[in-house]
């Protein structure tokens, strides 16, 4: 509305906002930060502007749009700085623009800048941590294969994932990576392959210590139970060995204290028996068929057998007092105790 009371026409406010990220563009020396400050930069992006990604796509303005995703903003900092431009930055990524990508996938440096944010000894607000994600999993859907062999190139990035995985967003990048969410490329079953015979298994099993915190258990655990839900795979079924599940109960019987511990450990065991397991992608479902598999995975003998045991008088028994009231909820997987003295 203008000062007189006359309505302005919507198309033309639209038109307007839209000259402002254009009249950023006509300045002779202008900064990413004037176009991060405009309001329709990102329906901008979306409409593929050219002069804008041209600007945007130069490995300079990327390095700078990494930093606000991945860098905390000093404690003085202004609103800007501290919210709005990391926002918009991540959003920026989040349109999947394809030079964009390319700028960031073809320079080692700059993906190193990216998964910087894992490092230890450094903030990891769950803001930030949000943001990085969403980068994350946009490389992983369009630039799967170039993202992937990044971090067979640099294995510690797993380490530093698992490590952070009581962070429920890094958790779903973790599960993303790990092939848990029905997103098959080129090189699939050769990187599923790789993790299997990588040690990170052995690293996310070993979160269900009851020295981690409930959320390290349960995001821990959720991702266990993604991979046992997308068998067949090298993965699934290394977790369904008796030696990991020899692993996972000696976490659980670790700590008769632990009730945390206890619960998400038997939860990714009741996953690996729960014959309805099964995945979606077109890719797997063409294996199946291909090799005549049932609808509905079969549970490996040996898994039974190696849970059998830890389920006697020396195992489960012990740590749990049923002499206390105990309530019963009931659950996606059945009954459970809720008030068991543990």
């Amino acid at each position: 509305m203008r000062g007189n009371g006359e309505k302005v026409p919507f198309w033309s406010s639209i038109n307007n906002l839209l000259e402002l990220v254009e009249s950023v563009l006509d300045k002779e020396n202008f900064t990413l930060e004037e176009l991060l400050d405009e309001e329709e930069i990102i329906q901008e992006c979306k409409a593929l502007n050219s002069r804008l990604i041209n600007f945007l796509r130069d490995r300079a303005q990327v390095e700078l749009l990494l930093r606000y995703i991945v860098e905390e903003p000093p404690e003085d900092t202004e609103n800007k700085r501290a919210f709005k431009f990391p926002f918009i930055a991540c959003e920026i990524f989040t349109c999947e623009i394809d030079v964009i990508f390319k700028t960031l996938v073809e320079e080692d440096e700059l993906m190193d800048l990216l998964f910087s944010f894992l490092e230890p000894n450094r903030p990891h607000s769950t803001l930030l941590a949000g943001y990085f994600s969403k980068v994350v999993v946009c490389l992983m859907l369009r630039r799967t294969v170039s993202l992937m062999n990044y971090v067979q190139a640099h294995q510690n990035v797993f380490r530093q994932l698992v490590d952070l995985i009581g962070i429920t967003s890094i958790m779903e990048v973790l599960v993303r990576l790990v092939g848990a969410d029905d997103h098959v490329y080129p090189n699939f079953m050769d990187v599923m392959q790789w993790l299997a015979e990588s040690n990170l298994l052995e690293m996310i099993v070993d979160k269900l210590s009851p020295s981690s915190p409930p959320e390290v258990h349960a995001n821990a655990a959720e991702t266990l139970c993604a991979i046992t839900r997308n068998a067949p795979s090298a993965l699934a079924t290394k977790l369904s060995s008796p030696s990991f599940v020899g692993r996972i109960f000696d976490h659980a019987l670790e700590d008769s204290h632990s009730k945390s511990g206890l619960v998400h450990s038997l939860s990714v065991c009741i996953s690996l028996l729960d014959p309805k397991r099964t995945v979606s992608s077109p890719f797997i479902q063409s294996i199946r068929s291909q090799h005549m598999y049932e609808s509905h995975i079969p549970v490996n003998p040996e898994t039974v057998g190696a849970m059998l045991p830890k389920l006697g008088k020396n195992g489960i028994y012990v740590v749990i007092d049923l002499s206390h009231h105990i309530e019963v909820v009931i659950s996606s997987f059945g009954f459970f105790c809720q008030s068991c003295q543990i």
